[in-house]
């Protein structure tokens, strides 16, 4: 009998080598029924690497016995690294996970952390991420989380800076404690401008300081508000100093405004850094003066109302000032009432005070 060229892998090499599977009660028809233990065995590496194959090796842990769930480790356990990166086998290495005990998953992490970068490139990989995340998950004793973060040490910039690698520290936050996370927070202090100006670095940077206590903490936001004149011009950069301004934190508010001082008309002309002048607008009562300040002494004010960006700034200032500080503002703004169609001058004039 030939077989249909649309069978699966599975199909193909396992279906007509083992007895007819007995179909399970109210299981899922799409997929082959569970075969019996006699059946799997040396068979198991090919089928996690199907999909048919792997969804039954699923089934079988969760609901075989611990013969079963034995004979899936014992053959998988030669080629973790393989499984850990397949498109399909990724699953099973998570199964496995969930349910093995202490003695198997120190097995795996013993193998994934023989070679130094193996964890980091496994991380790296798409499917590879998810196996490792949740070995991060599941990770109880001292020994193993020992492993796990010595391994992941070695390839800290790689993975906070990689699409697939920054998931993995972030799972590293989320799940391990502040001590054991004491690596990540190192690191993250010493190449804060390398991660705060990356697309995935930033993000990581902020669950760092989310995350992180005491000494830790300081140093994360001491580095970030010292390079603040930098990062606020960064595409990535600003969101960190604007993190840092949303935290309240008196000292490092005063050390990002000294900063910035001296530089809000350039700021507020530029893209990203505009962004960073508003959130201090905002949430920096203590900035409003010296803004306001600088942004009308400059002699080219109608530039200012007509830039893309420093408009934006203006009706922030014109939102949150009061008394004397908005009517200097407002004082400054009128006499370019002629500017009021242009696009980017609308709204500031369409304001109650600046109507007529």
């Amino acid at each position: 009998m030939v077989s249909s060229p649309n069978k699966s892998l599975f199909e193909l090499n396992i279906h007509h080598s083992v007895p007819s599977y007995s179909r399970r009660k109210g299981g899922n028809t799409n997929y082959p029924s569970l075969p019996k233990t006699s059946g799997i065995e040396g068979y198991v590496y090919m089928m996690a690497k199907d999909q048919h194959g792997c969804r039954s090796l699923q089934r079988i842990l969760e609901d075989g016995t611990c013969l079963d769930s034995m004979i899936i480790f014992n053959e998988v356990i030669p080629h973790v690294v393989e499984v850990m990166t397949d498109p399909f086998g990724n699953y099973l290495m998570q199964k496995i996970l969930d349910v093995c005990n202490e003695e198997q998953r120190m097995q795996i992490i013993l193998i994934v952390t023989a070679q130094p970068g193996w964890l980091v490139q496994i991380s790296l990989n798409t499917y590879g991420t998810r196996v490792v995340q949740r070995l991060v998950e599941t990770v109880k004793t001292k020994k193993q989380i020992f492993l796990v973060k010595s391994a992941l040490g070695l390839g800290f910039l790689s993975l906070v800076r990689d699409v697939n690698g920054n998931h993995v520290i972030q799972r590293c936050l989320q799940c391990l404690s502040t001590q054991d996370n004491e690596f990540i927070f190192e690191d993250a202090t010493r190449f804060c401008i390398d991660i705060a100006t990356h697309q995935h670095g930033c993000c990581v940077l902020q669950k760092c300081i989310a995350y992180s206590t005491g000494q830790q903490r300081e140093k994360l936001i001491a580095e970030v508000s010292r390079n603040s004149l930098f990062l606020a011009k960064d595409p990535y950069g600003n969101y960190a100093v604007q993190f840092v301004i949303d935290l309240r934190d008196l000292s490092a508010i005063a050390m990002v405004l000294a900063q910035l001082k001296r530089h809000y008309v350039e700021l507020s002309m530029q893209k990203f850094s505009s962004h960073t002048v508003e959130r201090c607008l905002r949430n920096c009562p203590e900035s409003r003066p010296q803004i306001v300040r600088e942004l009308v002494s400059v002699p080219y004010f109608d530039v200012l109302i007509q830039d893309p960006y420093a408009n934006f700034v203006i009706q922030a200032a014109l939102s949150v000032t009061k008394g004397s500080l908005h009517n200097t503002l407002v004082k400054v703004i009128r006499p370019y009432s002629i500017l009021r169609n242009n696009p980017y001058c609308k709204r500031i004039f369409s304001r109650t005070r600046l109507r007529n």
